[in-house]
């Protein structure tokens, strides 16, 4: 016996919503306005409270009640910071194994996440989530496991071993990251490649890594900072010719007996000044690496 469908309700112009008047539309921006505002103080707080006391002097630091604007405003932790030849060799460090760190993940990472996206193979999705729970190990796990297998074949105290440490718990988010990146490329623009004549190799490198240019930026700006503020592997497998800059300052500024807030706040804010540069210079990579893959799981 057949049933017969019923008729979807028909809407009348009573049932539709209310056109959003001048006044709610006024609150609505009112309401943005002030949820950036306070996204904004917080994230900036931070960076004030940095400048202000790494300006005020020293004999001012710690006065109470604390003051937003600093009474007196003195360079000296500055000149304290840029005249010390330890900071630039802690710079240098960082500078070469955050950079080979991001080149080492994006190259490895590309040719994992294309392959996961566009490759179907028997234990695909499990091997897949095999990388992502690596993510997942404790770090001091990671970083004991990392210091045995170092120490076994000679390498504490290298570059060598900054680098492997930075890029194994780096790798699983890239590798994820560029896989969402990759499913967002529609299969028709390789496939008609494939009709072409054109192999695998030559559909990823002239065609795939072009488009895929935004993704693996955001990927490799993800890589660098990782590496560049790592503290615990540095401070563990880096002896004191290749320590990096977190573990560096640390050492330099901080002590048993006495801490120098100030130059700690200066030499911060110096050493921020290479990653906010390459994030201004790529921001356009960035945004659009990260949202590029978010429409397409």
């Amino acid at each position: 016996m057949s049933t017969i469908a019923p008729a979807p309700p028909v809407l009348t112009s009573e049932d539709a919503a209310p056109p959003i008047t001048r006044r709610r539309r006024g609150r609505i921006r009112w309401g943005m306005w002030i949820s950036l505002a306070v996204i904004a103080l917080f994230g900036f707080a931070p960076v004030y409270w940095l400048l202000v006391t790494s300006l005020t002097p020293t004999n001012l630091v710690f006065t109470f009640p604390p003051t937003l604007f600093p009474r007196e405003i003195s360079f000296d932790h500055y000149a304290t910071v840029l005249g010390n030849p330890l900071i630039f060799g802690y710079l240098r460090n960082s500078v070469i194994v955050s950079v080979i760190t991001a080149v080492l993940a994006v190259a490895v990472s590309m040719y994992m996440g294309y392959a996961f996206s566009k490759y179907r193979f028997a234990g695909r999705k499990s091997l897949m989530y095999f990388v992502l729970s690596s993510q997942m190990f404790p770090q001091a796990l990671l970083l004991v496991t990392l210091y045995l297998v170092f120490a076994q074949f000679g390498l504490l105290n290298t570059y060598l071993a900054l680098i492997l440490s930075f890029t194994t718990f780096t790798l699983p988010l890239c590798v994820w990251m560029l896989k969402g990146f990759f499913d967002a490329l529609p299969d028709d623009l390789i496939e008609a490649a494939r009709i072409d004549g054109a192999g695998p190799w030559r559909i990823f490198h002239s065609i795939v890594f072009p488009l895929a240019a935004p993704g693996l930026v955001a990927a490799g700006l993800f890589a660098f900072v990782r590496g560049w503020n790592d503290f615990i592997f540095a401070l563990t497998l880096a002896g004191p010719d290749r320590q990096t800059l977190p573990p560096g300052l640390v050492n330099t500024f901080i002590s048993e007996a006495s801490t120098s807030w100030p130059a700690l706040m200066a030499a911060s804010l110096i050493v921020s000044v290479p990653v906010c540069v390459a994030f201004i210079l790529l921001q356009r990579y960035l945004v659009g690496g990260i949202t590029a893959g978010a429409v397409k799981g």
